[in-house]
């Protein structure tokens, strides 16, 4: 069963490739993803914000993952840069939802919509982005998995 919030990365997915491809003005995009039939099933906010979000911050959002691809961005798959760029907005945006659930829930996203390896594309970007955007996070969660490792090594 997919999460409200899930649904609402899938539309913003939607929307931002439709954006990625056409130009087209993000009322359209935003009126015609809310049209869809499982739009009344997602988190309507969450949908706008990314939606919204990271149009208007796009550009901001590719400076910073410049330095984690192994190609400029306009050669990845409009699929993987959109889910790239979902995830890098909600690392920047939403410290509320841990990151290894944005990178989980890109993942996931590269599966549905992208190519067959995309996926394990957009998982090691990601998890090098993590390091720079949620630095206390990740190495407050490195900490704990040693401590536990060291643990069961007794």
């Amino acid at each position: 069963m997919r999460s409200a919030r899930h649904r609402s990365r899938e539309l913003a997915t939607q929307g931002l490739y439709q954006w990625m491809l056409s130009g087209a003005a993000v009322s359209e995009i935003d009126a015609a993803m809310r049209n869809q039939p499982s739009f009344n099933r997602a988190d309507c906010e969450h949908f706008t914000d990314l939606l919204h979000g990271v149009i208007q911050q796009a550009s901001t959002l590719t400076a910073a993952l410049i330095q984690f691809l192994d190609r400029p961005f306009n050669q990845l798959s409009p699929v993987e840069g959109v889910v790239i760029l979902i995830a890098a907005y909600e690392l920047q945006n939403h410290p509320e939802i841990p990151y290894r659930v944005v990178i989980n829930e890109a993942v996931e996203l590269a599966k549905t919509f992208g190519g067959t390896d995309g996926h394990k594309y957009v998982n090691g970007v990601l998890d090098r982005l993590s390091v720079t955007m949620r630095t206390e996070e990740v190495r407050a969660r490195d900490k704990t998995c040693a401590a536990a490792a060291a643990k069961n090594s007794q």
